[in-house]
């Protein structure tokens, strides 16, 4: 009899720590949901889509191609701006080099005959004021003469101050203000080139396309999204934490995700967790208000399968003293 006694009561202790344990189990659990984060794109140009690369509900990875719109404007606009960039490249080329040799001689012969056009005139002059003198001629022949005389003279010093020029060289300036330009040019091509790029959707992280806003040869207005992605190899769990349970969890501590369909639980990791609580009374915090606050954390899935759906509803169980740094 007191062996069966006992037995009872052996039993009876062994079911009330089992209900112990599942009890404060239950109590570390949160309810949540799987969510991800969702990205927008939006359209810098106001130009129709000519391409659609893929389809709604596909998995992408970072700097896949996705939309693209019609850029025939900015290719334009970005040759014209290579072909100033050759010009200016060629400038400067040519002012580093110096003049050639062919334009030396060149100018050379034409300083000689701007001297030999002044010898003739200062002849004529010469020959109209003797004419002058004598009263045979009037005085509008001589002063034609001068004038003659005089254009002559201009010619030949413009012609002796370009043949100076061409034996000195390229001056510094010169070659300052020819860098400058060119420089110019290169960061008008690399803007061109910067606004050629944003005619195309490209996915900014890995992710699922969940929607597409528009159709091939639709034109979506400036700013407007035209795509949405949800972010991330996976969902990451939204839950917000019961006060009494703040200040054993931090970023980096462990957690089970129990998800809604799936027999075994998940192993995860608080990414953030809020420093304010959702709910704060504004008069006091009592002791029964106290009980009321939660705070909204983040809990990534350290898992490598296929991609859980968002809004599964999960249950969380913390591990704290588990964080990882």
């Amino acid at each position: 009899m007191k062996r069966i006694v006992f037995f009872f009561l052996f039993l009876f202790v062994t079911l009330l720590s089992l209900s112990a344990c599942d009890s404060s189990s239950e109590t570390r659990r949160v309810v949540g949901q799987l969510e991800s984060d969702r990205i927008e794109l939006t359209a810098d140009y106001a130009e129709p889509i000519i391409e659609r690369r893929v389809r709604e509900g596909e998995a992408v990875v970072a700097g896949q191609l996705l939309l693209r719109q019609d850029d025939s404007r900015i290719v334009a606009q970005l040759a014209k701006a290579d072909a100033a960039m050759e010009q200016a490249q060629a400038r400067l080329d040519e002012l580093i080099r110096g003049p050639r040799e062919e334009q030396i001689l060149a100018e050379r012969a034409n300083v000689v005959g701007a001297q030999r056009e002044l010898e003739f005139r200062q002849i004529e002059y010469e020959r109209a004021v003797e004419v002058h003198e004598r009263q045979l001629a009037s005085p509008e022949s001589r002063d034609r003469a001068k004038a003659a005389l005089d254009a002559a003279r201009a010619s030949l010093e413009l012609r002796e101050a370009r043949l100076k020029e061409l034996l000195t060289g390229t001056t510094v300036e010169e070659l300052r203000q020819a860098e400058s330009t060119l420089r110019q040019t290169q960061a008008a091509v690399s803007i061109l080139v910067v606004e050629q790029g944003r005619h195309r959707f490209v996915a900014p992280v890995d992710g699922i396309v969940d929607s597409i806003l528009f159709e091939t040869g639709e034109r979506p207005g400036l700013g407007q999204p035209a795509i949405i992605m949800l972010g991330g190899s996976q969902p990451f769990v939204r839950v917000y934490v019961q006060e009494e349970m703040r200040v054993s969890i931090t970023p980096g501590t462990r957690a089970r995700i129990f998800v809604d369909g799936l027999e075994t639980p998940l192993d995860g990791r608080v990414r953030w967790i809020a420093s304010e609580a959702a709910f704060t009374p504004y008069f006091s915090l009592t002791e029964h208000d106290r009980g009321r606050l939660t705070f909204f954390a983040k809990i990534d899935l350290l898992v490598e399968r296929d991609r859980l759906p968002d809004g599964v509803p999960v249950e969380v169980e913390f591990l704290p003293g588990t964080e990882d740094r």
